[in-house]
């Protein structure tokens, strides 16, 4: 069963790596191959075929469940429940919308921010709304969250908001015995009246119901330094640690009654059984509890018809019916180091011989999970905890025999008696409260955390046996290979730029800017993109995730062109996240706390045989905009000119200021393509080859606009939007100029094209 398993989900895998699905003949020559393999019983193909087999049918299905392109941005009144818990801001609740009635074929999930709501929004109720949709779309950047890909896994069809007139209708709410969102509702809700005031009410949240949307992103940043984050959600540990409690009172109980028409076991098995599901529903059924669940149904039944199991033939079942409930689930990363977690557990306790005490047996677990997921946290993450170990031994007693039981405990005394569940979490609040500091201490210890330059899938081919080898039971000759296969996660080759040239990426952020220019020894970063509330900012989910990618230490200087939010929304964690060395901007007082330089037409700087020129602003000019640092990098292969927000005004004093010396091969172009910005003599004066337009998909100020891509043609610039290309590298090949659009090498069938 374990290579059949494996086979299966290399086929999926497969799949996953096409820019476009096989058109639909294949699928025949496909089945044919199976129905070969099958009268051959050749199991092991007939499982990887069938793998791929059903990886394109759920991939196409769940394509045909898009929105249609012709449906953009237009009004369509909606029936539908809202699916599940909603995600609230200050200044929106987004939520799922299951569709039930639409004049228009729609997707049957949409998912809908509703700004500034005037009501209430709860799992289970039946809304009529008037939406604008779009296809699902979000920025593809290098080492960056496809947004894209996480809707497509979650089935979510269409993307947009809900119109305030007409007015949106509350028509009714679903029973709580018909919907499981509707209980993690209602929990989530008590929770929040019984525990207003304590620090620890979304810690709380997260390890009852699964609901992680209020913790904050400075707790995710301890969390992720510590290599904790597992344990503040519930994961399979949190089930399998309920089930067995719950299987031992049971039995126990059982045993006392003396009722022994059914054996205390059976009764044990199925009451824990039932916990499980329930619980790992509560969790909204992530892929860590289902990989519980299953594993755990295996096993109680087992338990039930007296019959032994072997913990990798459990493991692998568990893995073939995951995949087999949701193909997709390969594209999740907490698929990989949920089962494979598990499998590097089973691998160093089951089988082995002599008996280890409790503290041994944690101290091995801790070490073996830590080191062996070590080469899929730095190919997924670019980062590794190096105190995990030692804080994974304090955290998950704590956590899962103290927080977790108390906190479920007081989920059920809340509805009988609120009083006593007060108390109740008032002591796991308080226990949270003490993990938290000792957390967030040994977050700050120095080197709590390494980054490095992601790892190739070749170097994961070697680092993967020698984590097999290295935790290898003691006498297993030449363990000591295993560093030596450790080697090339370490020395991962840099794509660094040679003396005298640069690297250059414009950052797909929406209707923002943020571009990131490398020299052989310096990084520059301009701008960040935009803010979207006090957890949300594209400094924090786009250009630091960028720069740990290309493995930057450090950002030598940052350039914040001017005040406006989607130009330096993302200053302030990008800051915190990476040791930066000076900031400079026109907008100091934004970024006081930074001892800012303010920019000045004139300042100029030279890295690696690269020129750096300040051009503007020289003086204040009546616009905000105009007062945009312009910035012009000077290299061997040429110059490029980041414009941020100017408009005509400041474009006209530029041409006269500096006339031909504007000339660059590589225009960012003035605000993202207005019909404000771009002027003909401008234009003319810096005669760009590439003119780079940072903007967002259907922009909702029109960006670019067609008289502008009008001007670039007349010039003959080529140009690309980042809304169409995701990511945009330039960079010098044989002596000329070559833009890279991720959309084009590195996009997947489920991407927008």
């Amino acid at each position: 069963m374990i290579v059949s398993a494996l086979s299966f989900l290399a086929g999926l895998l497969v799949v996953q790596q096409f820019p476009a699905l096989p058109a639909t003949q294949w699928l025949i020559v496909v089945g044919m191959a199976a129905g070969i393999m099958a009268w051959l019983r050749y199991w092991r193909g007939l499982f990887f075929v069938m793998g791929v087999l059903w990886a394109v049918l759920f991939a196409m299905t769940r394509l045909a469940d898009r929105l249609p392109e012709s449906l953009e941005g237009i009004d369509i009144p909606v029936n539908g429940i809202i699916a599940d818990l909603p995600e609230q801001d200050e200044r929106r609740t987004r939520f799922d919308l299951s569709v039930i009635e639409s004049p228009q074929k729609l997707p049957s999930k949409l998912r809908l921010s509703w700004y500034y709501p005037d009501q209430p929004i709860k799992a289970g109720q039946h809304w009529s709304f008037t939406v604008k949709l779009k296809r699902p779309h979000g920025g593809l950047n290098p080492g960056g969250f496809d947004y894209e890909r996480w809707l497509f896994t979650q089935g979510v069809g269409a993307v947009g908001y809900v119109r305030t007139s007409p007015k949106p209708v509350l028509l009714g709410r679903d029973s709580a015995w018909t919907n499981i969102a509707v209980w993690r509702q209602i929990i989530s809700d008590r929770l929040t009246v019984l525990l207003r005031d304590r620090p620890n009410l979304s810690l709380i949240k997260a390890l009852t119901i699964g609901d992680g949307n209020e913790i904050t992103q400075k707790q995710w940043d301890v969390f992720r330094k510590t290599g904790t984050i597992h344990l503040v959600v519930i994961s399979g540990s949190h089930v399998g640690l309920i089930a067995g409690l719950v299987y031992f009172l049971t039995l126990k109980a059982w045993a006392w009654t003396s009722l022994l028409a059914w054996s205390p076991q059976r009764v044990a098995a199925i009451t824990a059984m039932l916990v499980a599901v329930f619980y790992a529903g509560l969790a909204g059924f992530s892929v860590p509890a289902q990989r519980a669940v299953i594993m755990l149904a295996i096993v109680m039944l087992a338990i039930f018809l007296q019959r032994n199991t072997r913990p990798f033939n459990t493991l692998a079942v568990a893995l073939f019916a995951v995949l087999a409930f949701d193909p997709l689930a390969v594209l999740s990363v907490g698929f990989w180091l949920s089962f494979l977690a598990v499998g590097l557990i089973i691998y160093v306790i089951a089988g082995r011989l002599g008996k280890s005490g409790y503290f041994s047996e944690v101290i091995k677990i801790n070490w073996a999970t830590s080191v062996g997921l070590s080469p899929l946290l730095l190919f997924f993450f670019q980062q590794v905890s190096l105190i995990s170990p030692l804080a994974n031994f304090i955290a998950v007693p704590v956590i899962s025999l103290a927080a977790v039981p108390l906190s479920l405990l007081g989920v059920l005394l809340m509805f009988g008696s609120p009083l006593l569940a007060s108390k109740l979490f008032i002591i796991v609040d308080t226990v949270l409260q003490g993990l938290g500091w000792l957390l967030v201490r040994l977050a700050e210890l120095p080197l709590a955390t390494i980054s490095h330059t992601q790892p190739s899938i070749w170097s994961l081919m070697f680092a993967i046996p020698g984590v097999l080898l290295l935790l290898a039971p003691r006498g297993t000759p030449a363990r000591w290979l295993s560093v030596v296969m450790f080697l090339p996660l370490v020395f991962t080759a840099s794509d660094k730029p040679k003396t005298g040239s640069i690297n250059m990426t414009l950052l797909d952020v929406g209707q923002g800017l943020s571009v990131v220019v490398q020299t052989a020894n310096h990084w520059l970063v301009y701008d960040t993109g935009a803010k979207f509330s006090a957890e949300s900012n594209m400094g924090q989910s786009v250009v630091l995730p960028f720069l740990r990618r290309q493995g930057a230490s450090k950002i030598d200087k940052l350039i914040i062109s001017h005040g406006d939010n989607d130009h330096s929304g993302g200053a302030v964690s990008v800051i915190s996240g990476i040791p930066t060395e000076q900031v400079l901007t026109s907008a100091p007082q934004q970024l006081s706390a930074y001892s800012p330089i303010l920019c000045v037409a004139g300042k100029s700087w030279t890295w690696d045989n690269v020129r750096f020129t300040l051009l503007s602003p020289k003086h204040a000019f009546a616009s905000e905009n105009d007062n945009s640092c312009v910035l012009k990098i000077q290299s061997e292969q040429g110059a490029v000119l980041l414009t941020s927000d100017i408009e005509a005004s400041a474009e006209n004093w530029l041409t006269e200021t500096y006339g031909n010396s504007l000339k660059a091969d590589v225009l960012i172009a003035p605000h993202h393509g207005s019909k404000t910005s771009s002027t003909i003599g401008f234009l003319q004066a810096v005669q760009p080859e590439y003119v780079l337009i940072p903007s967002g998909y259907r922009s909702q100020f029109g960006h670019p606009h067609k008289e502008v891509l009008e001007r670039y043609e007349q010039i003959k610039a080529k140009w690309l939007n980042s809304a169409d290309s995701g990511a945009i590298t330039i960079s010098m090949r044989d002596g000329s100029w070559v833009a890279q659009a991720m959309r084009d090498t590195d996009s997947k069938y489920w991407n927008v094209k």
